[in-house]
This record gives C-alpha cells, sequence and structure tokens, in this order.
C-alpha cells in the first residue's frame, strides 16, 4: 500500500498539472483585455450625448453573447441602445485577437462632475484545450465633467444636438374661417444624437372661442449607420366657435450647437386666426337629432296608437265585461261548492251523541 501511495505521488510529481482557466486567469495572463473609455470630443453640457466604449478582446475567440449591467448614476441617464456590439479582428505581437465593442450611450442631466462605477460583463470566450470559459469581470472606473456654459444659465430648456430644426404646417387657410369650422396645426422637432422623450412640446393655451384639441404626440427614434436620429410631432385640432380674430403666438426654442459649441434660437412662427361670420348656436345639451329611419317608426308608432284609441272610442269594449264576469263568476262557485266536504262534520247533528 505505501509503495503504491509512492508510485501516486511521484506520478502526480512527474506530470504538470495545467491551471483550471477562468476569467481572470485570463485577464492575469493577457489573453483576455477589457477597456473602457469616453468618447467625449470638446465641451460637454447638459443634455447632450456622450458615449462610453466597452472594448473587449481575447486572443481566441467568443463562445457565447457578452452580458452587460448597467450601473445607476444620480443625474445620468445611461442607455444601451445599440443591442449588438461592432466585431473586429486585429493583430498584436504576431496573433490575432478577436474585438467587440459595446457602445453605451450616456444623457447627463446636470453639470458638475460624474462618477460611473465599474461596470459588470459577463463574458464567455474558448480556453483551448479546456473549453470554453465563463464568468464575470468590472471595467475600470471612468470619471468625466459636465459644464454650464454662461449662455445656458438663464435658459429653462434647450436642446443640445449637432443638429436641431422645428417646422409646422396647416391644412387649411385660417384666414377665412365660419363658426363650426375646423383646422389641424402640426409640428415637428428632429434632432440628431438626441432621444425623442427629450424634444420639446408646444403648449395649448386656451382661448374663448378656439377650442384647442391636442393629440398624443408621436415619438420615433431611429438609427442608420450608428447615425440616430430624433423626432417628436405634434398635431392639434382647432375648432372655430366665434367670430373674431386670434393668435397662436410664436414660440422661441433654444438650441445648444453641439457642433460649434454656440446657443441658437429657433422660432416656431405665429399663426394667425380670422373667424368670419355669426356665432355657431350652442346644441350642448341639446338632444341629439333624430335618423329618416327614426322618424319613420316614431311616425308608425304614432299612427298605431291613434287608430287603437280611435276604435276603443267607437266600439266601447268595456260595455262588453257584465257578460264576461258573469260567466267568471259562476265558475267561482262552483269551485267553491267543490272545496265543500262530501260529509257532515257530525252524522246526527241534531243529536248529542258524543257529547
Amino acid at each position: 500500500m505505501r509503495i503504491f501511495a509512492m508510485f501516486l505521488v511521484t506520478f502526480w510529481l512527474a506530470v504538470p498539472l495545467q491551471a483550471i482557466a477562468d476569467i481572470e486567469s485570463l485577464l492575469s495572463d493577457g489573453e483576455l483585455t477589457v477597456n473602457a473609455s469616453l468618447d467625449q470630443r470638446g465641451l460637454l453640457v447638459p443634455g447632450q450625448r456622450t458615449q462610453l466604449i466597452l472594448e473587449i478582446a481575447t486572443s481566441s475567440w467568443f463562445s457565447g453573447g457578452t452580458r452587460i449591467r448597467i450601473p445607476e448614476v444620480p443625474g445620468l441617464v445611461i442607455l444601451q441602445t445599440e443591442q449588438f456590439a461592432t466585431n473586429a479582428s486585429e493583430s498584436r505581437s504576431g496573433s490575432t485577437w478577436v474585438i467587440q465593442r459595446w457602445t453605451l450611450d450616456l444623457y447627463p442631466q446636470r453639470a458638475g462632475n460624474f462618477t460611473i462605477p465599474p461596470i459588470s460583463l459577463s463574458i464567455m470566450v474558448n480556453a483551448g484545450e479546456q473549453g470554453n470559459v465563463r464568468g464575470d469581470t468590472l471595467s475600470a472606473p471612468l470619471e468625466f465633467f459636465v459644464a454650464m456654459p454662461s449662455a445656458l444659465e438663464e435658459a429653462d430648456f434647450w436642446v443640445a444636438a449637432p443638429a436641431f430644426s422645428v417646422r409646422q404646417s396647416l391644412n387649411k387657410d385660417t384666414s377665412q374661417l365660419e363658426p363650426g369650422d375646423a383646422f389641424e396645426r402640426r409640428i415637428e422637432f428632429q434632432a440628431d444624437d438626441l432621444l425623442a422623450m427629450m424634444l420639446p412640446e408646444v403648449g395649448t393655451e386656451r382661448q374663448a372661442g378656439l377650442a384647442a384639441y391636442p393629440a398624443p404626440p408621436v415619438l420615433e427614434n431611429s438609427r442608420n449607420r450608428g447615425q440616430a436620429t430624433s423626432s417628436r410631432v405634434q398635431t392639434i385640432s382647432y375648432v372655430a366657435q366665434k367670430p373674431g380674430n386670434y393668435l397662436l403666438p410664436n414660440e422661441d426654442f433654444f438650441w445648444w450647437d453641439t457642433g460649434s459649441e454656440e446657443l441658437r434660437v429657433l422660432t416656431l412662427p405665429a399663426v394667425e386666426v380670422r373667424i368670419t361670420g355669426t356665432a355657431a348656436v350652442n346644441t350642448q345639451g341639446a338632444p341629439p337629432a333624430l335618423s329618416r329611419t327614426q322618424l319613420l317608426g316614431l311616425a308608425l308608432a304614432i299612427a298605431v296608437i291613434s287608430l287603437v284609441l280611435w276604435l276603443l272610442k267607437r266600439y266601447r269594449p268595456w260595455r262588453l265585461l257584465p257578460y264576461l264576469i258573469q260567466p267568471l263568476r259562476a265558475g267561482w262557485g262552483q269551485l267553491q261548492d267543490l272545496r265543500k266536504p262530501a260529509l257532515a262534520e257530525r252524522l246526527n247533528p241534531d243529536s248529542n251523541a258524543g257529547d
């Protein structure tokens, strides 16, 4: 037994053991790298998009999907808008490395310093003879600064984007309307590198004599070859109620041009509305108008009821009631007789037997 044990020890020392591979060992051996960086160019202001680039590279190949756990940072919106990574390959020290690049969109909501904590990554790569290896690792933390230019200090709301536009259209001439007429105002905002929910909206001021009915806005985000474009379409229907001159006031929208780093102002022109004629009759609370079929049915019902009343008055059928009541009374009497017992309660009612 001792000889057998010595043989096992000798064999164990003679045969070199291959360390079990995991993600951390691949990182320490330089066979796997994880880098995080910010794609920031120039000044960064609140509301402006910047991007966080996660680059994962392996000397073998990826054998499974990569999972990213996005942390929460107060005052910072972090979105993974791309569902797939950008794949590439490059030569390092004579070997071919496979690279995954993941992009996260960052939208700071305030000015000041930000710190993005380490991002957890679940990675699966091939480790040669040891097969596929899956594990978790962390990226390095990142810090960046968001400035507040003096031009934006007095603004309540602005759009920070390389491109921004606003335009409107009307489906009818508003200079010659009459009470009861309706028209539609369509306002469309478009911007690059911005989410549709971050685009501004147009208010609907109440005006007596001109009713406004806004529809829910239509938001759309699209991407084409890495270029993000968003739009917000707002439709408002107006109904003319009273004669007069009305004005849908102009509105100014502040735009921070991230390309030139300048503040611009886009103006939505005012719309003049002129209503002529007499005021529309207010039919609120009045009964709804009847259709032709309903009117014919109502006329037929009135005719039938009138005919029945005339027949009742002409022939007076109630005069036959005594003749109908007499047989009923006779029948009722017969029913009462049937309910009487066949024998008397006592066999000799006049005797005192049994008393």
